[in-house]
């Protein structure tokens, strides 16, 4: 089977709270990322970057602040991974932007045949609608777009081969902490699969072999969606969120992610949220998560490979 890994690069901050992220897959190629790759002997095509989209007020829409620009985003980038998954054994890696590039990956797998499964490591749930809460940033409202709940922004919800894009049965969250309580009754009313922050936490490997054993193993193709902002700030400064001493240490996620993605069906990693303005001014934040995503990529183009 080929190792060859398709990377995207999904220059949009339009979904989030404020920009920064729409820098990131620029900064991560000039962190040595590609080339770390290849390096390690993975057979990259980079496609290059969907428009860059620079996060702006909408004052129009304030309950989904920029959903055009989102929608445009999430829709280039499910061709792109479309396309790039109709190559026998090849993989994704998407790199964005804000969370809702992830709602493109998953559409884009979806357009793809057979079935697919979605791991949502991420410290929210993301299952959010411009009619549950009023912050108006779509960026954590991803699954309930995927899902296609109502009062979901129509054009987003859309962008897949059809609406919805998974069933909940095709989710499975992965280190959320405490929902809203609008999240935690979707989540219970619809059967969503939730491996909580602390078994991961606890024990970040046997908590990922339990879902590729077990949850993943029902797929053709699962999918890795790494919302960064699960990383406890304080441990590594990496996110848009800047939340400190209430998410996992960066060493476990990674522990975690290796295995995910050294599944027998895994098909691509989304990593979104990553703000390089946030980390060390030397750039040694960046370069330090650019090698270890290449370390734990190549692990799995070499498990693919076999």
């Amino acid at each position: 089977m080929s190792n060859r890994l398709t990377v995207i690069g999904a220059p949009s901050s339009a979904g989030a709270y404020g920009p920064g992220q729409e820098q990131t897959p620029r900064a991560l190629r000039a962190a040595g990322l590609i080339d770390l790759l290849r390096g390690h002997g993975v057979d990259v095509e980079d496609v290059g970057d969907t428009e860059t989209i620079r996060w702006r007020t909408d004052r129009d829409n304030l309950r989904a602040m920029n959903a055009d620009l989102v929608t445009q985003t999430a829709s280039s980038v499910a061709v792109r991974v479309r396309d790039a998954l109709a190559v026998t054994g090849s993989h994704v890696l998407v790199v964005g932007g804000d969370c809702t590039v992830g709602v493109g990956t998953a559409a884009g797998a979806a357009m793809t045949p057979g079935t697919v499964g979605l791991v949502y490591i991420d410290h929210d749930a993301d299952l959010n609608t411009p009619q549950s809460t009023d912050e108006g940033a779509l960026d954590w409202m991803g699954v309930a777009h995927l899902l296609g709940l109502d009062g979901t922004d129509a054009g987003l919800a859309g962008v897949g081969p059809g609406a919805p894009i998974l069933g909940p049965e095709q989710v499975l969250l992965f280190g959320q902490v405490d929902p809203t309580s609008f999240e935690r009754d979707v989540i219970e009313d619809r059967g969503i699969a939730w491996v909580h922050h602390d078994e991961v936490r606890d024990d970040p490997v046997e908590a990922a072999i339990g879902v590729v054993k077990g949850w993943a193993a029902q797929f053709d193709r699962v999918l890795v969606h790494l919302d960064v902002d699960v990383v406890d700030f304080a441990d590594a400064p990496l996110a848009e969120n800047t939340r400190r001493n209430v998410g996992l240490k960066l060493e476990t996620v990674l522990a975690a992610l290796e295995v995910l993605v050294a599944a027998p069906n895994w098909c691509g990693l989304t990593v979104c949220e990553v703000n390089p303005d946030h980390g060390e001014p030397d750039g040694s934040t960046l370069r330090d998560l650019a090698s270890r995503l290449a370390r734990i990529l190549a692990g799995a183009a070499r498990e693919h490979s076999h």
